[in-house]
This record gives structure tokens, sequence and C-alpha cells, in this order.
């Protein structure tokens, strides 16, 4: 498959995925608190992917570990704290729309750190979209109150999303998509998450009763599609693609949130419409040559 097709594959797929895991989330926090969420998400994902990881070793990139702990720390652990914490007081469309913000750290982070030029055709691209997005996310009528501290958690979530892409772009983009998602989840967070999930008070509050095993049901789904399938769905994306182009994911997930809604008895308004068009719009506009990635270091 040509990688200018095989790369907006990956974005549907990750948009679905993804886009469905704030509604996973909220299932989940009735059952366990916001750190036993994330501490499971990412444990789950460990243990599914140990035994490709164990048949790799010999591949693990020893010269790129200081990045490689970056990228899994930045990527796959502070975020799957902080989101879960935030979304005990704001509702997932607030969560949504500050998810969007990433494709504008990314372009930030990348000028500044990995001096990654944006052009201004992408630029404008991304404005288009997040345009479309808070029309969207408004229109839903579920924004919730302002909280700063919420907020701010949210904001530092996508900064570090940021962080991790541009950092995989430019330093890891050598080791295969599969394998970097096993030895970040199986090696470098596996311990972490499992020390995490101790002082969470997982261990200690577990019962063998149907909420707690509801909520694990919710948190599997959570880990296995929405954490580690979709983690190598994503570092294949960045493979074949641009960080920028990449991170447009976040504008695209309002639309699947959108469809849960839908399911769930609400109507889709005409703002609603005008919203997912806007996104798609400028998306469309975002097809663009590949950016230039100026390495400065290479180890």
């Amino acid at each position: 498959m040509k990688p200018e097709k095989e790369k907006w594959i990956l974005l549907l797929i990750l948009t679905l995925i993804w886009g469905s895991s704030f509604i996973l989330i909220k299932k989940s926090l009735e059952h366990y608190n916001p750190f036993e969420v994330g501490a499971l998400r990412v444990l789950i994902a460990g243990i599914m992917l140990f035994p490709y990881a164990i048949s790799k070793l010999k591949l693990f990139p020893k010269k790129l570990l200081k990045w490689l702990i970056l990228a899994a720390v930045t990527g796959n652990f502070i975020p799957m704290f902080l989101f879960p914490i935030a979304e005990t007081k704001v509702s997932s469309s607030v969560a949504g729309i500050i998810n969007s913000l990433l494709p504008i750290f990314v372009i930030l982070i990348g000028l500044l750190i990995w001096k990654i030029e944006t052009t201004k055709r992408q630029l404008i691209g991304v404005f288009i979209s997040f345009s479309g997005t808070c029309i969207l996310t408004f229109a839903t009528g579920e924004t919730g109150d302002f909280k700063f501290l919420p907020i701010f958690l949210l904001l530092i979530a996508v900064f570090c999303y940021a962080i991790s892409m541009t950092t995989v772009k430019a330093k890891l983009q050598s080791v295969p998509a599969k394998i970097l998602s096993a030895f970040v989840f199986s090696f470098i967070l596996f311990l972490p998450s499992l020390i995490a999930l101790f002082f969470a008070g997982f261990f200690t509050e577990f019962q063998f009763d149907r909420s707690h095993f509801e909520g694990l049901g919710f948190v599997s789904l959570l880990s296995v599609f929405g954490t580690g399938f979709a983690m190598m769905l994503n570092y294949r994306l960045m493979n074949i693609s641009t960080p920028l182009f990449a991170s447009t994911v976040t504008l695209l997930m309002p639309i699947v949130a959108v469809m849960w809604g839908i399911l769930d008895g609400e109507k889709l308004s005409a703002f609603q419409l005008i919203g997912g068009l806007i996104i798609l719009s400028g998306l469309i506009f975002l097809r663009t040559k590949k950016i230039k990635l100026i390495d400065t270091e290479t180890n």
C-alpha cells in the first residue's frame, strides 16, 4: 500500500479508536479512581505486548534509550493519569476540545526544539479544522463550567503528547512501530505503572464482584485498543507522515463522540453537521508536501 493512502487509513482507524476513548474513560471512572484507571491502562497494554517484546529483545535500541524513555513517559504515562483526573471535574466535550489543541503544540515544539519547518498551508489547515472542532464541541451543549485546574492538567497532557510525537519523529523513526510500542509498554512503563497501581489502592480495594469486573472490562477495552493497538498504529503513522499530520486525529475525535451521542439517543444538530464538515475541509487543505526535518543531533 502506498504511504499516501496508508496514512489516511491509519488516521481514520485512530479516529474511531481514540474518539471512543472518552466514553470508556468515563465508564471506567464509575468503578475505579483516576489513578487506577491510568495505571491499569498502561499495565494491561504492557502485559499484552510482553511476549512480543521478549521475542524482539535483541533489537532493543540501547543507544536511543533516553529518547525512548522521553517518548514513553510523555506520550504513554503522564497523560494516562491526567485525563482521568481532569474528567472527574469537566465534561468529555471540554476534554475533547482541549485535546484538539495538539496540532498547535506539535507545531510550536517541532519548530522550537526539533527545527521542524511548517508551511503556511498546514497552519491554515489546522486553524480551519480547529474552528470546526470548536463549533462541533460547543454545539453539544455540554461544555461544562470553566475550571482552571482540570483545564491546566489537560493542557499539560496535550503538551506531553506533542513532546512524545515530535521525539518519535525526530529520534525514533528507525525503530519499527510494533517493536517501539512493545518496548515502551512492556519494558519502560511496566514497573512504574505497577507501582502506581499499588499506591492507588487497587490491590487492597479490589473485590471479586460484578462492579469491579465490569470496570475491569471497560479499562481492558481502553487499554488493548485505545492504548496498545492504537499506539502501534500511531507510531506507524508518524513513520510515514509528519507529527503535524498524525496530530490531526485529535481534530476528528469529536465527530466520533457525536456519533456515540446519537447512538445514545441524542440528535445531530445543524451546527454539529457544519462543524464536522469544517473539520474535514481543514484536513483536506492539510494535504501538502512533507515538511522538512532538520536533525541537529544524531544520538
